[in-house]
């Protein structure tokens, strides 16, 4: 009595595969090669401890001295880049969330000063915006990763709580790069959000109407919340938002355990890593999303996910929808997709960028090793496609943490711990080596 239920839901399945994939896909897994040796990325930015700059030495003793300041409690999670669009140096964007207390600031630019323990930050887009530590929820509480789109503006997540204690609504807030000032704001209902659960960390902007030919008007935002196992779409024209969880958001428990590098600690988070099929691929597009404690690589169509009369039913809602598209076997953290439709992921192990086509099978024969370096790319927590505007070539940015010596209590800040990496895309696929 079961065999009719188990072919409907095996047709539905193929069917699923079928809508997103070009081609059918190959089940016939080959084990991953890995070259002899280490293919290494560029570092343009390191610290062995985060190089915080203030207003005035004064401020920095001061908040030495009350506690809002401790130079140990600072992370580098998310880095991004802009390149203005009437030439000039490029300006690097860093975040630093507010886990704890002890975190100046939580959205800052690299600057060209260096100290002891490396280039120097500022605040972004001003101190005064961070200063308060939640008491004010005009400004940033704390930002875990931001999204510079091809218009120019900064899309910034503010989780709006400090060690789970829910100081301010979560918020978007956006920035126009070409003049510092604060073009957006929405802060999430309570209805998009579980107060002293959700602890928001991505954000993903998809702009259906991008510059040279469109207005930037059709734009949807996709905001990742791993501890409350969800992820919020946000309508920016009807200035609306809906919550999505269900079992596909959800960790599985036997990728909980996160070894990096000999060294392995406990973490059961939901989604994380969120992408969208590029414009112009031929293809239906879908945003490409996994939990951290999961190894599936998993898809929903936008057409399905940017409507929200599809999700009214909570946890049942529009399950059809949802493709799996292959399994890694190890946990990935961030990741990032190419105009051409390549998806970038940092593994934990083996400890690398890997490179998949998403018009091909999500399978061992088309997921390739691209650089591996058991040093500079341990836990990868930020990565970002940035273009050039001199010569409209993609570059792969990243940031790695060692988050695994932070959660064992093993770092050492006489070590280079963090690191920004960048790497021409095309020179990376062909194997060019990066510059």
């Amino acid at each position: 009595m079961f065999i009719l239920p188990l072919v409907l839901w095996i047709a539905s399945t193929n069917l699923c595969l079928a809508q997103y994939f070009i081609n059918r896909p190959n089940h016939n897994l080959r084990e991953f090669k890995f070259p002899s040796e280490n293919k290494a990325l560029p570092i343009v930015f390191e610290w062995k401890n985060i190089q915080y700059g203030f207003p005035s030495e004064q401020e920095r003793e001061q908040v030495l001295r009350n506690g809002r300041y401790n130079p140990d409690s600072p992370i580098p999670i998310d880095i991004d880049v802009y390149y203005p669009r009437n030439g000039g140096p490029a300006r690097n964007f860093v975040t630093t969330p507010r886990f704890g207390q002890g975190v100046p600031y939580s959205l800052a630019y690299v600057t060209n000063v260096q100290g002891r323990n490396g280039s120097e930050i500022q605040a972004y887009p001003s101190y005064q915006w961070h200063s308060s530590h939640g008491a004010n929820c005009d400004g940033l509480t704390s930002v875990y990763r931001v999204h510079i789109d091809p218009c120019g503006r900064m899309w910034v997540l503010d989780s709006g709580e400090i060690e789970f204690v829910q100081h301010c609504a979560p918020q978007v807030v956006v920035f126009d790069l070409a003049t510092d000032q604060l073009v957006h704001r929405y802060r999430l209902p309570e209805t998009s959000y579980k107060a002293k659960v959700s602890r928001f960390v991505n954000i993903l902007v998809d702009i259906r109407d991008p510059p040279p030919k469109g207005q930037c008007n059709e734009v949807f935002a996709y905001l990742a919340d791993p501890t409350s196992k969800a992820i919020v779409v946000y309508d920016v024209a009807g200035q609306n938002s809906w919550r999505i969880e269900n079992k596909f958001t959800y960790p599985d428990a036997k990728f909980g355990t996160h070894t990096v590098a000999g060294e392995s600690f406990e973490l059961l988070d939901g989604p994380l890593a969120l992408a969208v099929t590029p414009l112009g691929l031929g293809m239906r597009r879908h945003l490409i999303f996994h939990a951290l404690s999961n190894e599936l690589e998993l898809a929903v169509p936008l057409d399905i996910l940017n409507n929200a009369t599809n999700w009214k039913s909570g946890f049942s809602a529009s399950l059809s929808a949802f493709v799996s598209l292959g399994r890694r076997g190890v946990q990935c953290a961030s990741h990032a997709i190419s105009r051409r439709g390549i998806l970038f992921c940092g593994f934990l192990e083996p400890i690398g960028i890997f490179g998949w086509d998403i018009r091909t099978p999500y399978d061992r024969q088309n997921v390739q090793l691209l650089a591996l370096n058991p040093d500079t790319l341990q836990f990868v927590s930020g990565m970002k496609i940035v273009q050039r505007p001199a010569d409209g070539r993609e570059e792969l940015w990243l940031l790695s943490d060692r988050l695994q010596k932070i959660f064992t209590g093993t770092i050492d800040y006489r070590e280079i711990n963090y690191r920004v990496l960048r790497c021409d895309v095309d020179d990376l696929l062909q194997g060019r080596g990066c510059f």
